[in-house]
């Protein structure tokens, strides 16, 4: 694996010595490690209507050991064989509104290739502080309740609001691996959508906003295809159950469980700035080479 990645950014010259050390000094994901981040990631992620990088990237560099960047590009690779799991089963309770969903796309495909090219300028610790803001954000305002419309009245004005949510998620996606739900879902619930809806719309989007922003990844070496497709391939399976489950659950209960699954996320994230002050003892060997 690590000789075909090498061989590629040798063909990108414009990054090719900058990254290369860095995927030849990571360990390969194991298996097992990968599968148990993928039934977790899978499950969550339809069960609320996001790809599930908000458990892919806490797992992977929890679980895996996997480096932040590269976890942040991996999750959202992985994120598109879950994510087409669960629109399947959310398209056979019929609850997709294309319309929106096309709207939110225009945006979140713009925003997918911003959110990449600052993945690969944005300091790491920086990158955790925006993730934790994000999910409190997110938790905090699904606290406030639940809208039981059944659907989204576009006009000019929404259809600017919808294409502007999804440049803000797709944005986010590139840039923190996830797939964009945790922004998608409470923006249409606040417009006045089903959440169930809003759940099966925002896994629509994702699909063509992981696709899009995977590409931009493997081009900045910032993605571990093999892991991805370990996370992906797994989590697609129990992403058909958390889906079902999904469609049986109240409005309310399932803003609370997300939000509280928010909660956990952000925390565990602030705590992980902890190790990464550690790391000093690690910077020495950049000192062998400096006497070169």
């Amino acid at each position: 694996m690590f000789t075909r990645t090498a061989e590629w950014r040798d063909r990108d010259g414009g990054i090719r010595a900058h990254v290369s050390s860095d995927f030849v000094s990571a360990p390969p994901v194991q298996f097992s490690k990968a599968a148990l981040v993928g039934v977790a990631a899978g499950l969550l992620g339809g069960l609320f209507g996001v790809g599930g990088g908000l458990i892919m990237v806490p797992g992977l560099i929890g679980v895996a050991k996997m480096e932040r960047r590269r976890a942040h590009g991996t999750s959202l690779a992985a994120t598109l064989p879950i994510s087409l799991a669960s629109l399947a089963t959310y398209l056979a309770h019929g609850n997709v509104d294309w319309a929106v969903a096309l709207f939110i796309t225009i945006g979140a495909l713009a925003g997918a290739i911003v959110g990449t090219h600052l993945l690969h300028v944005i300091p790491k610790n920086v990158l955790v502080i925006i993730f934790v803001i994000t999910v409190l954000l997110t938790a905090t305002r699904l606290l406030f309740g639940s809208h039981d419309s059944p659907g989204i009245d576009i006009s000019f004005g929404i259809a600017i609001v919808l294409i502007l949510v999804g440049f803000v998620s797709g944005t986010l996606a590139g840039l923190l691996g996830i797939g964009g739900g945790v922004i998608m879902v409470p923006a249409m619930s606040t417009l006045g959508m089903a959440t169930v809806v809003a759940k099966g719309t925002s896994v629509a989007v994702i699909v063509p906003t992981a696709i899009m922003g995977t590409i931009r990844n493997r081009k900045n070496a910032n993605v571990d295809l093999r892991a991805a497709a370990i996370v992906g391939g797994i989590g697609a399976f129990t992403a058909v159950i958390g889906a079902t489950i999904s469609d049986q659950l109240s409005e309310q209960a399932a803003n609370i469980m997300f939000a509280l699954l928010l909660l956990f996320v952000a925390v565990n994230q602030l705590l992980s700035l902890r190790p990464e002050r550690n790391q000093p003892a690690a910077t020495p060997a950049p000192s062998i080479p400096a006497s070169d």
